[in-house]
C-alpha cells in the first residue's frame, strides 16, 4: 500500500537529534501563550520557518500533495508527566481563513486562537498534509498518535461513522524516535491516549497545502 491510500507514513531519522534540541531550545527563548497540550501558531517562531521550508520535509509533503507544498500553520503538542492528556478518534476538519465566505461548503464557523476557522469540504483537506516532527522519543508508554488507516477515504465523517471505523479498524501507533517525522492526511481518523510514563513527548507539527488559495475569496491564513 502506498503513502497516499493509507492516509499516513512514518519516516526515521530525518533529522539528528542535536537539531531537535536545537528547535526544542528555540521554545524555551520563544514568547507563546501556552496551553495544556501545547502552543499554538509557532511558525512566527524563525527557527520553526526554517524547519518547515527543510527540502527533507517539502518533498515528503510533495508525495502527497503534489509540488511546492506551502507550509501555512505549526503548532507544538507538549505531552509530559505534568500535561497529560488524551485525544478521542476524530478527523481535522477546519483550516484557518483569511475572511468568511458565504458558501455552503465551508462552515460552521469559528475564532480559535484569534483566528477565523471554518469546517472545511473534502475536496479541500485533500490538498493538506501534516508533518509531525518528533523532538523527543515517541514510544508506545508515552500517549503517542494512532491513525485508522484508510479511514481518510470517506471523507468527512460523522461521530457515529468514526465511532464505526474504530471498532472495525485495527489502530496504528505512529512511534518515532527523535528526528523521525509522521505524515497525516487530515481526514484520517486519529487520537492519541494518555501517557503511561513520564517521558516527554513532544512533537512539532506542521501544516503543508497545495495552494493557500482555495477558493474565489478563499485563502489560508498563514501564521
Amino acid at each position: 500500500m502506498n503513502k497516499s491510500d493509507a492516509g499516513y507514513s512514518i519516516t526515521e531519522k530525518v533529522f539528528e537529534r542535536r537539531e531537535m534540541a536545537q528547535i526544542c531550545e528555540a521554545f524555551v527563548g520563544a514568547d507563546l501563550a501556552r496551553t495544556k497540550a501545547g502552543a499554538r501558531h509557532v511558525l512566527r517562531i524563525p527557527e520553526v520557518r526554517v524547519l518547515a521550508a527543510h527540502p527533507a520535509l517539502t518533498a515528503l509533503a510533495a508525495t502527497f500533495i503534489g509540488e511546492q507544498p506551502t507550509p501555512f500553520r505549526a503548532t507544538l503538542f507538549d505531552k509530559s508527566a505534568a500535561s497529560n492528556w488524551l485525544v478521542a478518534w476524530h478527523q481535522d476538519t477546519a483550516l484557518p481563513l483569511g475572511q468568511r465566505v458565504a458558501d455552503s461548503a465551508w462552515g460552521p464557523w469559528s475564532i480559535k486562537g484569534g483566528v477565523l476557522h471554518a469546517i472545511a469540504p473534502t475536496s479541500a483537506l485533500a490538498t493538506v498534509i501534516a508533518l509531525r516532527i518528533h523532538l523527543d522519543d515517541s514510544t508506545e508508554a508515552n500517549g503517542p498518535l494512532r491513525v485508522l488507516p484508510g479511514t481518510h477515504t470517506g471523507g468527512v465523517l460523522t461521530h457515529e461513522e468514526i465511532q464505526g471505523l474504530a471498532s472495525v479498524v485495527a489502530p496504528v501507533a505512529c512511534v518515532a524516535s527523535a528526528g523521525g517525522v509522521v505524515a497525516m492526511r487530515p481526514l484520517v481518523v486519529h487520537a492519541s491516549s494518555k501517557a503511561r510514563d513520564n517521558q516527554p513527548r513532544r512533537v512539532l507539527h506542521i501544516e503543508y497545502a497545495a495552494s493557500v488559495h482555495l477558493g474565489p475569496g478563499l485563502e489560508l491564513a498563514v501564521g
